[in-house]
């Protein structure tokens, strides 16, 4: 063989893997000591494989439309612009549609966790438009995106990012798979990785927790969290306040845990707490309208919704829609 031509064999034979060897040493996109420092948690913690995992997270693309979405939430808007988002007719229709199409597995929940199916369906209603809407980021990509490239929170994202990829393998899927929002939520009722492996349940006994497909599932896990989050059933929410001159900031300073009994509330010339036993704990809430506040007096079951999302404005949109939800399906 000529030497020209032996330069040339030789180079073909190594092209391909030159080409493989790049292909498997695809650098993450993050940098690369954050990576290296997670991976090592998890092969000590959590007993990963080290190549395997560094694989997956090699995979993970960095958005920058993430990083916009979260740094405009809707709760950060005043309360005459966020609840026009989910009291709306159409809204309010699909929600008594999908409250008697499914009206025999959410008795089921009802009756076994105590919540009531109207706050079901508005909790699904609110967070993804009754499963229509359930977010079309890789879940991975969020979480990473979260975890490595956003410093105000890359602890609590480090943390779902950890407890997604011990779900996927709980769950025996693939993690560069499933899809949700830009924060990384799941399924129809947008769970967190964490709160999927602590709430989430198999309510039609198959074997599996699926959030995104199975309304047996989706809905007995909406249930279970009020209920591990200590709904009282039968128990009211919330209800109008009327404040008579300035409201008294030493209520409203609290925020929208209950932290003060209800008689304050006279002793405050705030009416609307007649119903309320004097020594139940309850917060006075405050609403931004375009021209001043409206007040509500929050219950327990209210700060009970703000634990799936800590949001007064989030909690009132669910109340009031589920409310609208209840009076449609009646009539």
């Amino acid at each position: 063989m000529k030497p020209f031509s032996r330069i040339i064999f030789i180079f073909l034979l190594t092209v391909p893997l030159s080409v493989t060897t790049a292909a498997t040493q695809k650098s993450s996109p993050f940098e690369q000591k954050q990576i290296d420092q997670f991976i090592n948690e998890m092969v000590k913690d959590h007993s990963f494989d080290r190549t395997e995992l560094k694989n997956i997270l090699n995979q993970a693309e960095k958005k920058q439309t993430i990083l916009d979405a979260i740094s405009r939430p809707a709760e950060g808007k005043p309360w005459h612009e966020y609840r026009p988002i989910f009291m709306t007719e159409s809204r309010i229709r699909e929600g008594i549609k999908f409250l008697k199409n499914n009206q025999t597995i959410l008795a089921a929940a009802e009756e076994k966790f105590g919540v009531p199916a109207s706050i079901i369906t508005a909790i699904i209603g609110v967070e993804t438009r009754y499963g229509r809407f359930r977010g079309s980021y890789r879940v991975i990509d969020s979480l990473s995106t979260l975890a490595f490239a956003y410093p105000k929170r890359a602890k609590f994202f480090r943390g779902q990012l950890k407890e997604f990829l011990i779900m996927a393998r709980e769950e025996k899927m693939d993690p560069l798979k499933p899809l949700g929002s830009y924060a990384g939520a799941m399924g129809q009722p947008q769970f967190i990785p964490s709160s999927f492996r602590s709430y989430a349940i198999d309510f039609d006994g198959d074997g599996r927790r699926d959030l995104w497909e199975n309304m047996d599932d989706i809905i007995g896990s909406v249930a279970n969290y009020f209920s591990r989050h200590h709904w009282r059933a039968g128990e009211a929410i919330t209800s109008r306040a009327t404040v008579k001159g300035q409201a008294p900031r030493a209520l409203l300073k609290n925020g929208y845990k209950p932290s003060f009994k209800a008689a304050s509330l006279k002793a405050h010339n705030i009416k609307g707490g007649d119903n309320i036993p004097p020594d139940q704990q309850v917060a006075l809430i405050a609403l931004k309208q375009k021209r001043g506040n409206e007040y509500w007096i929050g219950r327990h079951n209210f700060y009970v919704i703000t634990r799936y999302n800590h949001s007064p404005l989030y909690a009132m949109a669910v109340y009031q829609l589920s409310e609208a939800i209840r009076s449609g399906a009646k009539l």
